[in-house]
């Protein structure tokens, strides 16, 4: 369980996030939702403790995250961000294994290589692993940075907007992996704008608007036409497929 508790936080004088309370049920994806600006990277950043609120505080469990010493909140959390420098000339095998660095720093054991390799496969990236990284393309990219935070193989997962782009069927790859991992226990907080895959992946939404919460709840909670009309100023038709909801703007 990720507990939010009073969250605030500014930026350049201004209030982004104005005392969140949000919770991330355990063993669950949870989506964070809304329009731009409205403070979803930032709440994941105080989640990840790569950024420090102003008040409130994350809790993992009964603890307080800020309390958790580096190397032992490493090996408990990691966080895809948005943007994320890497050095031109790795391999895709080199950047996917530092996601093993808290737990073996500077060697990688067989049973890291396996896991490396393992989240490679789930990534479709294989014929990949000796490509050099600036000579891929953008979701070729973005996929190797997510086998690296897989490969780190912790207890909660936070990735800001992870689907950046990937065609449809590595998005859905992305997602399948996720889901797995979660009924196998993981916590995994995602923020993501197509709210037909936050519908069918997620199973709990934290919507935020202005900075703060504006509805929180299962899918079908969350995702009606009055609760998006509200969210992001516009009319939408919510249609069912298969049980999920479908989001369509009209």
């Amino acid at each position: 369980m990720i507990r939010c508790q009073n969250l605030t936080f500014s930026a350049g004088g201004k209030r982004i996030l104005d005392a969140v309370t949000a919770d991330a049920p355990p063993g669950r994806i949870t989506a964070l939702v809304g329009p731009n600006g409205a403070g979803k990277s930032t709440l994941l950043g105080l989640m990840g403790r790569l950024k420090e609120p102003e008040r409130g505080q994350v809790m993992l469990g009964a603890e307080d995250a800020a309390g958790i010493p580096r190397p032992i909140f490493a090996r408990r959390l990691t966080a895809l961000r948005q943007a994320t420098r890497i050095t031109p000339r790795l391999t895709v095998c080199d950047l996917v294994g530092f996601g093993r660095y808290p737990h073996n720093p500077g060697h990688l054991t067989k049973e890291d290589q396996r896991i490396v390799e393992a989240c490679m496969t789930d990534m479709a990236l294989d014929d990949l692993a000796d490509r050099q990284i600036d000579t891929l393309s953008g979701g070729q990219q973005q996929r190797a940075l997510i086998a690296m935070v897989l490969a780190q193989e912790t207890e909660i997962l936070l990735l800001d907007e992870p689907l950046n782009n990937l065609d449809l069927s590595h998005a859905r790859r992305v997602m399948n992996n996720l889901s797995a991992r979660s009924r196998a226990g993981r916590t995994i907080v995602t923020v993501l704008h197509d709210l037909t895959i936050a519908a069918r992946f997620a199973d709990h939404v934290v919507a935020l608007k202005d900075g703060r919460v504006h509805a929180e709840g299962s899918p079908d909670e969350v995702f009606t036409p009055e609760v998006l009309r509200e969210l992001y100023g516009a009319e939408v038709e919510v249609h069912r497929i298969n049980g999920k909801p479908v989001i369509l703007p009209i």
